[in-house]
């Protein structure tokens, strides 16, 4: 630093400099990356190394503002950008970046009061048992219906959802939402399916999960063995230990678990069979060139067969051609979901193909597949009494598909 700069304090960990007579953008540019290698470097703080990141925003006098209000403004607007690309580096204001964090502000306000306003909903995609064609549960896929009436996918607002934390209260409603709509499927006179809900990384780590849980299957009254929850690999990978005894937790209150989005992350065979799960969802990546690509074809092949030595079932995600659907029978994949089938339907559409005259066709009435997995789960159950309900297939967080949601 030279000694006609300022550096100071604007509060919490958040600091301004102000960099006088620089000949041009490559000299501010030089300044910042000095200055986070420099930050970069470990610290000792009581006996620990410590590393320290920083995000800088850049604006340059006349160009981006001509008073300090606005400058302030634009570098931190600029700042905030680094901060949602990954941190740890440096940007310059331009025109094109102003609207961004206004647009932000608004979808994050608005989504902090979807839930009171009711703006929330949920369809549902039936996922089809291969070998008999029946419907052996369904996905669970939020949409939000916003202020101005347009409707968002998931991956336009889920993001922002994880990262704000507004996808814990949100996660919580989904699972009640879904766990009382199935309820209301039978009350009506449908069949029981299963419904498989995702769990988003930051209700995963959330310490009210398992009471969430019991919670929304005590207020709807469904069955544990109707509920599954699907996580990724990258979830349970970030702690093995940890993971292990959340996941048994669920287990023992006889809820499936499945493996959402499989092939995508980085874990192991050794490390997969310490966790309690009973399906696996191959991800769509590696079902949308099934036909033609011999690389997804034997990616296909090896989940499949990995999940049967398992003793899992195996989910084929995505599935939109009968080429497809054909592979994936033809080398004993269980069910699979996708267009080919149903879109996602509102609670309305999944009633018409539940309903008893469907559920009375011999392709529909067989009793859904009972993992082994968890068979003597309720064997002990229904020794003691307990009514548990017909088995099927899920409900799914989900994001059509990015991550959780639907």
């Amino acid at each position: 630093m030279r000694a006609c700069d300022v550096v100071a304090r604007l509060g919490g960990d958040e600091f301004v400099l102000i960099l006088e007579d620089v000949s041009g953008r490559e000299d501010v540019e030089g300044v910042a990356r000095d200055l986070l290698r420099i930050l970069s470097e470990p610290i000792q703080l009581s006996g620990h190394e410590c590393n320290v990141t920083a995000s800088l925003g850049v604006a340059i006098y006349p160009a981006d503002g001509t008073d300090i209000q606005t400058l302030t403004a634009n570098a931190d607007t600029a700042m905030y950008l680094v901060k949602g690309d990954g941190k740890d580096g440096f940007r310059f204001f331009t025109r094109d970046t102003r609207t961004q964090p206004i647009e932000r502000l608004t979808m994050e306000t608005n989504l902090r009061h979807a839930l009171e306003r009711n703006e929330l909903l949920l369809h549902y995609q039936p996922k089809i048992d291969l070998n008999t064609g029946e419907i052996t549960g369904v996905e669970a896929l939020l949409r939000w219906r916003a202020p101005d009436g347009a409707m968002l996918p998931p991956c336009q607002f889920i993001p922002l959802a994880e990262e704000t934390g507004l996808i814990v209260p949100i996660g919580l409603w989904v699972l009640r939402e879904a766990c009382a709509q199935n309820m209301i499927w039978q009350r009506q006179g449908m069949r029981p399916v299963s419904m498989a809900v995702n769990l988003s990384p930051r209700q995963f780590v959330d310490e009210r999960l398992l009471h969430d849980i019991d919670a929304a299957l005590a207020i709807s009254g469904m069955p544990p063995n109707l509920l599954q929850l699907e996580v990724t690999e990258s979830m349970v990978m970030q702690n093995v230990a940890r993971a292990v005894r959340v996941l048994d937790g669920i287990e023992g209150r006889g809820i499936h678990i499945a493996i959402d989005d499989f092939g995508t992350g980085h874990s192991s065979m050794s490390l997969m069979k310490q966790f309690p799960i009973d399906t696996i969802k191959i991800d769509r990546s590696f079902v949308r060139d099934l036909a033609e690509d011999m690389e997804d074809q034997a990616i296909a092949q090896a989940i499949i067969s990995m999940g049967k030595a398992l003793g899992m079932t195996v989910v084929a995600e995505g599935v939109e051609t009968i080429e497809q659907q054909a592979f994936l029978r033809r080398h004993g994949c269980d069910e699979m979901q996708g267009y080919l089938f149903s879109k996602p339907l509102p609670p309305g559409g999944i009633a018409d193909l539940l309903r008893p005259p469907h559920a009375a066709s011999p392709r529909c009435s067989r009793a859904p597949r009972v993992n082994p997995k968890q068979q003597s789960l309720r064997s002990t159950s229904e020794g003691r009494g307990t009514s548990l309900g017909a088995e099927g297939g899920d409900v799914t967080f989900s994001s059509d598909k990015p991550p959780a949601f639907g």
